[in-house]
């Protein structure tokens, strides 16, 4: 049993891992448009500093958690954590726009390392009837930051520019990174050598999978951008063959692997597959809705970015207060039920926010805002605890890096989405049909639920 002392640090540096990815996420958008004036960059080379931070960390997570299990989360979080603030004084720093463009890549590979390894770490330190509780704040905690990123963000950039964005992650990273390294937990690498051997690394199968994994992000990414030319479809189709091509190639290669990179306890455990596909389509359904909401509060109802902010903040609300409920209805109803209804006021929130016209009163905006983050935070609560708890703990960090993969490509594939399906058109008249897709989205989600364990949770 892991001392009560040390399962609070290590959440401690978890949940602050978790957390400032979250917040850096949601507070670049706000620094964009005085970064791009700042350093006379394009709009294309702004764009990069997204993309080329998404396609990073899509390629390296899941080589990433397979590192935390080799060699111990601890050691593995605490190098990220520290890579990823000490990339972001960088970019704080950074005199051109190349020079924010490299140090996202690196800010990316770092925030590879550190995302699994929070959830490897929790696994290792909690037991499995407090799991899900460890889990659950962690839930909370990316929520709050991504609800306080715009607001914390549009302060900063406007009394300090876009520089002070970047540098507020320094110190909590440092915080982070210090817990870790406190932190005093078994670890896997020990433990194999203990036994007589050692768990290979499958660098070929990583690389396989990070390229079709990238080329899946620079995909759904470049939808919106390249998809309304014949010349932009080729250039989407070319990667998108890729895609496949290498994603075959890596399922045959993992067949014949001594060490495969995805280990058969991962891939035989029942929960793993429904609980990656509910996150992928609570993610894309729920990215996808605020994508087209933010537009119509701005666009349609001519609300400032502030005041859109706080007709939107119910749904950070409800997914700080849902996701720690949700361990409460788990142990009553088990996983399957919670995240079916999780999914269900998800897919209700897509289609209240498909029916609001302009004039909507803000009760009504308050209340699908409401519907979307209660049943997302139930969901990211209730499916990756029951990822995680699938596996066994040496191959937490591989689970880890699977649910932060299906969490960040979920977004892209709702975006995308989202755009294509509003593309040259007036967004009020083509609101409803571009949201009734994401609601089936997310109803489709609610049937891979039913796969989830029913058993009540400990």
């Amino acid at each position: 049993m892991t001392p009560a002392g040390t399962r609070r640090l290590t959440l401690t540096g978890s949940v602050l891992g978790a957390a400032i990815v979250a917040l850096d996420g949601t507070v670049l958008t706000i620094a964009q448009p005085s970064l791009q004036h700042d350093l006379h960059a394009s709009l294309a080379a702004v764009q990069w500093t997204s993309t080329a931070y998404l396609v990073t960390v899509a390629a390296l997570l899941v080589f990433a958690g397979r590192l935390g299990d080799r060699y111990g989360h601890r050691r593995v979080f605490a190098i990220g954590v520290l890579g990823f603030g000490a990339a972001s004084a960088g970019i704080g720093l950074a005199p051109g726009i190349g020079w924010v463009i490299g140090l996202r890549v690196l800010q990316g590979a770092a925030g590879a390392l550190l995302q699994p390894a929070t959830l490897g770490l929790l696994r290792a330190a909690y037991p499995a009837d407090l799991l899900g509780r460890a889990i659950a704040l962690r839930t909370s905690a990316i929520g709050l930051s991504a609800a306080a990123g715009p607001v914390v963000g549009g302060a900063l950039t406007t009394q300090w520019g876009w520089r002070s964005v970047f540098l507020l992650t320094v110190v909590p990273a440092a915080v982070a990174g210090v817990a870790a390294l406190l932190v005093r937990l078994p670890e896997p690498a020990a433990a194999h050598r203990a036994g007589g051997g050692t768990t290979g690394l499958d660098v070929p199968g990583a690389a396989l999978l990070g390229g079709a994994l990238a080329c899946l992000v620079f995909t759904l990414v470049g939808l919106p951008e390249h998809g309304a030319t014949a010349g932009g479809w080729l250039r989407l189709a070319v990667t998108a063959v890729l895609c496949a091509a290498l994603g075959a190639a890596f399922v045959r290669h993992e067949r014949r692997a001594r060490h495969p990179l995805l280990p058969p306890a991962v891939l035989k455990a029942p929960a793993v597959a429904p609980a990656l596909g509910v996150l992928l389509a609570a993610s894309a359904a729920l990215f996808g809705t605020l994508f087209l909401a933010t537009y119509f509060l701005q666009d349609v109802l001519a609300l400032d970015p502030l005041a859109g902010a706080l007709r939107s903040l119910p749904l950070a609300v409800a997914m700080v207060v849902a996701a720690p409920a949700s361990v409460v209805l788990a142990r009553r109803h088990g996983p399957r039920r919670t995240v079916v209804a999780g999914m269900s006021s998800i897919t209700l929130g897509a289609l209240a926010v498909a029916s609001l016209r302009p004039g909507a009163p803000a009760l009504a905006i308050g209340a699908a805002f409401l519907l979307l983050g209660a049943g997302f935070g139930a969901v990211m609560a209730t499916a990756t605890a029951a990822l995680v708890r699938a596996v066994p703990v040496g191959a937490a960090g591989v689970a880890g890096g699977l649910q932060q993969t299906a969490m960040n490509i979920g977004p892209a594939l709702g975006v995308a989405v989202a755009t294509t399906l509003t593309a040259g058109h007036p967004l009020v008249d083509r609101l409803p049909p571009a949201l009734a897709a994401l609601a089936a989205t997310a109803a489709a989600g609610a049937l891979l639920a039913t796969r989830l364990p029913a058993a009540r949770t400990a």
